[in-house]
């Protein structure tokens, strides 16, 4: 015993080494983190964002790009993807069948750039080739002065919880009218067995003699239903007035 607790004191001193080392990294992994964060807030908010209003058929984030970084230098961009109910309907129309986009955010790293962007080709054509798929189509570009990127993920977030809740509610509601028209079917299919045999049993009953003159409604299932029956309500109004006149006289001929 005296030589394990001599070992374990031997070997605690380089633990508590150990552990000092790992929690003076994990330090200083902290504070590279607040740093990083803090630059990348010094960053943002010399950046600017844009709003595609609309987004061209055939345009995806790439090809924006493109035709968006000879004005200026880009860090991130974002494209709602369009619904699939519209996107059905455009492919039964003939029309585009790949993946389109409804709207979008542009990030430029500065706000001057962003501004100049947006004033510039607001309301202007796209143009390019006449080739081109985007040559007839119109620029709908908004400049977003108080909006970081970060409030627009929040947003999108916001949107999709939204939507996820909405699906939710509707496959709830469906599921309970699916059973509810389940419950009914087969309602309806054990009254019309029960109305087979019942059909049945006098077929045989007919044929062998015993019962011919009976009509086949007594055979029926007869539905008996009870209403509450409430008093009449003159007779409790005639002994009213008997009361009230019998006082009356009582009172009178007892005053004098």
């Amino acid at each position: 015993m005296g030589e394990e607790e001599l070992e374990v004191e031997k070997t605690s001193p380089a633990c508590e080494d150990d552990q000092r080392e790992d929690e003076a990294k994990t330090e200083v992994r902290k504070v590279k983190k607040k740093k990083k964060s803090l630059k990348e807030a010094v960053k943002g908010e010399k950046r600017g964002v844009c709003h595609v209003r609309r987004v061209p058929p055939r345009m995806d984030h790439v090809k924006l790009r493109q035709v968006l970084s000879q004005f200026g230098e880009i860090q991130r961009i974002y494209l709602v993807p369009e619904a699939a109910a519209s996107q059905m309907n455009r492919k039964r129309a003939g029309g585009f069948r790949g993946q389109a986009f409804s709207e979008g955010w542009v990030e430029f790293m500065k706000k001057s750039v962003a501004k100049r962007v947006a004033n510039m080709l607001n309301g202007q054509q796209i143009g390019g080739r006449k080739r081109s798929a985007f040559y007839y189509d119109i620029w709908n570009i908004k400049y977003l002065s108080k909006i970081k990127w970060d409030d627009i993920t929040d947003e999108i977030a916001k949107r999709h919880a939204v939507h996820e809740q909405k699906l939710a509610l509707e496959l709830s509601a469906a599921t309970r009218e699916r059973d509810f028209y389940l419950t009914q079917v087969d309602k309806s299919r054990a009254l019309s067995s029960i109305e087979e045999r019942i059909k049945k049993r006098q077929k045989v009953q007919q044929e062998s003699g015993e019962i011919s003159n009976l009509p086949s409604e007594q055979f029926e299932p007869k539905v008996i239903r009870q209403f509450p029956q409430k008093k009449p309500v003159a007779d409790e109004a005639g002994k009213i007035k008997r009361r009230l006149s019998k006082d009356i006289l009582a009172g009178v001929f007892g005053g004098q």
